[in-house]
């Protein structure tokens, strides 16, 4: 009840850059990073959520400094360009301090270290000072004001496969569960694919409109979702012949319709088809 009630708090309060700064490439690098070093799997995903709200931040502070620029001299103003240059020169850093932030949110505790982090920043040709490091770390926490432990939506995969078995389906719970952590590094990683794939098929057109792309960012950030459709996804892999029991299951215990599940699991499972075949 308590991520259901967050969920639709997050989703009631979405920002229009919603995802803006979870394309692939960005995504890849956290992964990657995290898996250098040697991170628990919910930090890459805590990393993820991180950057995308505090770079959200970024951004509306930005329009408002713009705005109140209005009226001031030319001197005195600076332009969109020195504004994203700006974000440009800054973003490996935060990045970094991210990851260093979502490392001590870990219950393993497997912190990044300054030392750590600054060699790898090291390695780049960056050539910031433990100071400059620090000060990253606050500029991100006082701009999320402090707000950092959020759910990310393996939480919402790990409770759901909790609450499945305590409801009784005889599943494989540590394979799907292995593969579920997978499945939702795919659909990270091949997002708006994906998700893009699921808007065709709930408006039964290929070719979307923009107020119709911009009504589905809901549908995009929807933890709750996203984690229903991965499990659903799993199981279809692994155990087709429980996949109508288990969305019956999930339908009763989120209220997610059969049909949304269906259409989800689609996608994933079409993605991934995609992917391997030559």
């Amino acid at each position: 009840i308590h991520l259901a009630t967050e969920n639709e708090q997050y989703l009631s309060e979405l920002p229009e850059q919603a995802g803006y700064f979870k394309e692939t490439r960005i995504v890849e690098f956290i992964f990657l990073l995290s898996e250098k070093w040697h991170l628990d799997q919910s930090t890459r995903y805590q990393a993820v959520e991180l950057l995308e709200r505090y770079m959200i931040k970024q951004v509306e502070q930005m329009c408002d400094d713009r705005g109140n620029a209005k009226g001031r001299d030319q001197g005195q103003r600076s332009s969109w360009s020195s504004v994203r240059d700006q974000i440009a020169n800054t973003f490996v850093l935060r990045l970094v301090s991210c990851v260093q932030l979502a490392s001590k949110l870990s219950l393993h505790y497997s912190r990044v270290t300054s030392d750590t982090a600054l060699k790898f920043l090291q390695s780049l040709k960056y050539s910031y000072t433990k100071q400059e490091l620090l000060e990253s770390e606050l500029a991100v926490l006082n701009t999320l004001h402090f707000h950092i432990n959020v759910s990310t939506p393996l939480a919402y995969v790990e409770l759901l496969l909790e609450v499945l078995g305590y409801n009784g389906c005889l599943l494989p719970a540590k394979p799907l569960h292995q593969l579920g952590v997978q499945l939702l590094d795919f659909c990270y990683l091949t997002r708006e694919t994906i998700y893009d794939t699921l808007l065709k098929i709930a408006i039964e057109n290929s070719t979307p409109s923009k107020l119709q792309i911009a009504k589905f960012l809901t549908v995009k950030e929807d933890s709750m979702l996203l984690a229903v459709g991965v499990i659903s996804a799993g199981v279809f892999i692994l155990s087709p012949g429980h996949w109508e029991q288990v969305v019956e299951h999930l339908n009763c215990i989120t209220g997610i319709t059969p049909q949304s599940i269906l259409e989800f699991s689609y996608a994933v499972v079409r993605r991934i088809v995609g992917s391997t075949t030559p």
